[in-house]
C-alpha cells in the first residue's frame, strides 16, 4: 500500500512536469480539481481505476505512481516536515503549523527536519506509548476500508452463511432465540453472569464452548446482541490472539462488521434499499427500525451496501460535541480530517458541518439534515444526535447529485466550510490575544490509565480469564 503523501508529491511531480495544471488533469480523468489538490496533500486516498487514468494522462506508468520513495530531494522534505506536523510531539508544542510552500527554501526544510531528528534521538519527542504505530496502523485499515467502498465480502460470506444456519430470514429483528441458535450452531452456550469486568466484552471459555456475558437482563436489547454477535464473529472468522495493533484493529473491524452483516443480512437489507431508493425515501431511520439496530449500526451498514450495490459512494461520522471523531469512513471525496496517516480519529471537524451544527439546532434530538460546500464539493448529510450517556453525533452523508434518492434532501439548511484550508475554524482570529497568557489543564487519567495499561486489552486481566479474551 502506497503512502499517501508520496503518491500524492509523485502526482504533482509527474503533473508539473507535463506542465498541467490541477484543472487540466482533473478534465482529463474526470475529477474535479479540489479532490485531486487533497490527493496531492495527502488528504484524500485516491481509487485505483482513478489511479490508472492519471498516471494514463501524465504518460507514465502506475507503477512510477505507486514507488515507495519520494520523486526527489525537495518533495522528500515536503514530505518530512509534513510528518513532523503530525507527531504527538508536535501537536502538545504549541508550535504554529508551517506549510512547506515553493516560497520557503530548501535549507529552511533541511533545517527543520534536522532539528527534530535531533531531538527525537535525544528522547525528546516521545511517540506516546505506541501512538504512531496505533495512528499507523488505523490509517493503514481506513485506506483499505475506503479502497473497498466500506464491503468486506469475505465477512458477508461468513454472516450470510450463519443467518441461513439459525434459519433467519431478516426480515424483521433478530430474535433472542435466534441469537441462541446461532451460538448453538457454533457449539457455545451464551451463559449471563454478574461478575464480568465492565471493559470485557465477553469472555469465551474454549473448553467448556460457553461464551460469557454481564448478567445485565439485556439479552433482548441491541447493545447485548451486537456483542454477542462480536464475540461469535472472532470464532466464526477463526481469529487467533492478535499479535500486532494492526491485526488487532483488522480483527475489531470483521468482528463489528460481522454483527452488523447478521442484524441487517446483505439480501432482505438490499431489498428492501431497493425499494426505498426508487421512492426516493432512503433513510438512516428506516433501516433502524426495520432491524432493530442503533443509528449508529444503520448509518454504518448503508455505507457498506450502498456503493457495492447501488454505486452510491458515501460517508460516516461518529462524533462527540466538540467535534472530536471517534470514527470516520469516507469514499465520496468529503474532506476527512486525519493526522497525517490517513487516520480520521481523534481529528477535529469544521464547526460548519452537520456533526457540529446538529448540536446548535433548536430540535437538536430530530434528525438534522445540511447541504454543506467544501473545497472538495458539496455534500449533503443526516445527523442523528445520541440520547443516551455518550451524547455522540451520528452523520451519513453523499455528494450533493446523490441526495436527490434521500429523505430530507429538501431541508434549506446549506452551510460553507473551508476546511482544511483557510481560515475557517482552525486558527483563531486574534492569536495574539491570548498567546502565552493562557494554560489548558486537561483531564488525563483515563487516558494515562489506558496507555500505561499492559498488553492490548486494557482493564482486563487475561489471568482471571483463563488467558482469552
Amino acid at each position: 500500500m502506497a503512502d499517501a503523501l508520496i503518491l500524492g508529491r509523485r502526482i504533482r511531480h509527474y503533473r508539473r512536469l507535463k506542465g498541467m495544471t490541477l484543472e487540466d488533469l482533473g478534465g482529463l480523468i474526470g475529477r474535479p480539481a479540489p479532490f485531486l489538490s487533497l490527493v496531492e496533500n495527502g488528504r484524500r486516498r485516491i481509487r485505483d481505476a482513478d489511479l490508472e487514468k492519471v498516471a494514463d494522462a501524465l504518460g507514465v506508468t502506475t507503477e512510477d505512481l505507486l514507488k515507495e520513495e519520494a520523486p526527489d530531494h525537495r518533495s522528500w522534505l515536503e514530505i518530512e516536515v509534513e510528518r513532523i506536523q503530525s507527531h504527538p510531539w508536535f501537536e502538545g508544542s504549541g508550535l504554529p503549523r508551517l506549510r512547506p510552500s515553493a516560497r520557503i527554501p530548501d535549507e529552511a526544510l533541511e533545517l527543520i527536519v534536522g532539528l527534530f531528528s535531533h531531538a527525537a534521538g535525544s528522547g525528546q519527542t516521545p511517540d506516546g506509548l505506541g501512538a504512531e504505530e496505533l495512528r499507523r496502523a488505523h490509517g493503514e485499515l481506513t485506506r483499505t476500508l475506503q479502497e473497498r467502498d466500506g464491503y468486506l465480502a469475505e465477512v458477508e460470506k461468513v454472516a450470510t452463511s450463519v443467518v441461513r444456519r439459525a434459519d433467519y430470514p431478516g426480515t424483521g429483528p433478530l430474535t433472542s432465540r435466534n441469537l441462541v441458535e446461532i451460538a448453538d450452531a457454533f457449539g457455545y452456550r451464551i451463559v449471563p453472569v454478574a461478575d464480568v469486568p465492565a471493559s470485557v466484552r465477553s469472555i469465551v471459555d474454549h473448553r467448556n464452548h460457553r461464551i460469557y456475558v454481564a448478567q445485565r437482563n439485556e439479552l433482548r436489547t441491541r447493545q447485548a446482541r451486537k456483542a454477542v454477535l462480536q464475540t461469535i464473529g472472532a470464532i466464526a472468522l477463526s481469529h487467533r490472539p492478535p499479535r500486532s495493533v494492526a491485526e488487532l484493529l483488522t480483527q475489531r473491524l470483521e468482528t463489528a462488521y460481522f454483527a452488523a452483516a447478521v442484524l441487517v443480512p446483505e439480501t432482505p437489507a438490499v431489498a428492501f434499499l431497493e425499494q426505498a431508493r426508487r421512492a426516493r425515501d432512503l433513510s438512516v431511520e428506516d433501516v433502524k427500525e426495520q432491524f432493530y439496530v442503533s443509528y449508529e449500526m444503520a448509518a454504518q451498514r448503508l455505507t457498506n451496501l450502498l456503493t457495492w450495490h447501488f454505486g452510491v459512494e458515501c460517508h460516516f461520522l461518529r462524533s462527540d460535541e466538540e467535534g472530536f471523531v471517534w470514527k470516520g469512513y469516507a469514499n465520496d471525496g468529503f474532506p476527512l480530517p486525519d493526522d497525517g496517516f490517513g487516520n480520521p480519529v481523534g481529528s477535529r471537524l469544521c464547526r460548519f458541518l452537520g456533526a457540529r451544527t446538529a448540536y446548535r439546532s433548536e430540535d437538536k434530538f430530530d434528525i438534522h439534515y445540511q447541504f454543506t460546500d467544501t473545497p472538495a464539493g458539496s455534500f449533503w448529510c443526516s445527523t442523528h444526535l445520541a440520547a443516551d450517556q455518550s451524547g455522540h453525533a451520528f452523520t451519513f452523508g453523499v455528494r450533493f447529485e446523490d441526495a436527490r434518492v434521500f429523505r430530507g434532501r429538501n431541508t434549506p439548511r446549506q452551510l460553507r466550510s473551508d476546511c482544511p484550508d483557510g481560515a475557517c475554524c482552525g486558527r483563531p482570529r486574534d492569536p495574539d490575544r491570548w498567546m502565552g497568557r493562557v494554560d489548558v489543564h486537561s483531564r488525563v487519567q483515563q487516558r494515562l490509565v489506558t496507555m500505561l495499561s499492559p498488553g492490548l486489552a486494557p482493564g482486563a486481566s487475561a489471568r482471571r480469564a483463563g488467558g482469552v479474551l
